[in-house]
């Protein structure tokens, strides 16, 4: 009979509760912690073990999934239904005395809720980095650039006097 290995007592009984931890966002590193097992053992359990490995594939995908879609919908506007109570007054006539009775009642209205600013950004910067990014790589051409490679063949006493021009 075979000796049993940590990942036989430690980490085989608790696939569940690491598919849980990937989903919460706990990196590989934090899970062998949490489980009494050595980071490196870990990356070795996580190589030969293929039960261990499709989990912690299959959570961290559903994680990044449903994280993906809440950013996408924080990016952008949506119409939801909403319960919302109202308070109305009903007035009628008694025995010759206007009565008047108070009395809530729940409506449903419709409620857009706007696209978040940041999420918006922080979407495109990541789908299209190059058209979205902050900074832009311009490339100058023309008498700009002779000007620069005209300034290597400047004597060093031009270079200093054009460095204490800059600094005024």
């Amino acid at each position: 009979m075979a000796r049993r290995t940590k990942y036989d007592t430690h980490v085989a009984p608790r696939l569940l509760e690491i598919e849980a931890w990937c989903r919460d966002g706990y990196t590989d590193e934090d899970i062998s912690k949490l489980l009494g097992v050595a980071y490196s053992t870990f990356k070795e359990y996580k190589k030969t073990k293929s039960d261990l490995s499709a989990a912690l594939k299959k959570s961290k995908a559903i994680a990044d999934i449903t994280v993906e879609n809440s950013l996408f919908d924080k990016a952008t506007s949506k119409i939801i239904m909403k319960q919302v109570p109202i308070k109305l007054k009903r007035s009628y006539i008694k025995d010759g005395y206007v009565l008047t009775e108070e009395y809530v009642e729940v409506v449903e209205v419709e409620e857009e809720i706007p696209p978040d600013t940041t999420a918006m950004i922080f979407w495109l910067k990541n789908r299209d980095p190059i058209k979205w990014r902050d900074k832009r790589d311009v490339e100058h051409s023309g008498e700009m650039t002779q000007n620069v490679n005209n300034m290597s063949n400047l004597t060093e006493e031009q270079l200093r006097k054009l460095s204490e021009l800059e600094g005024d």
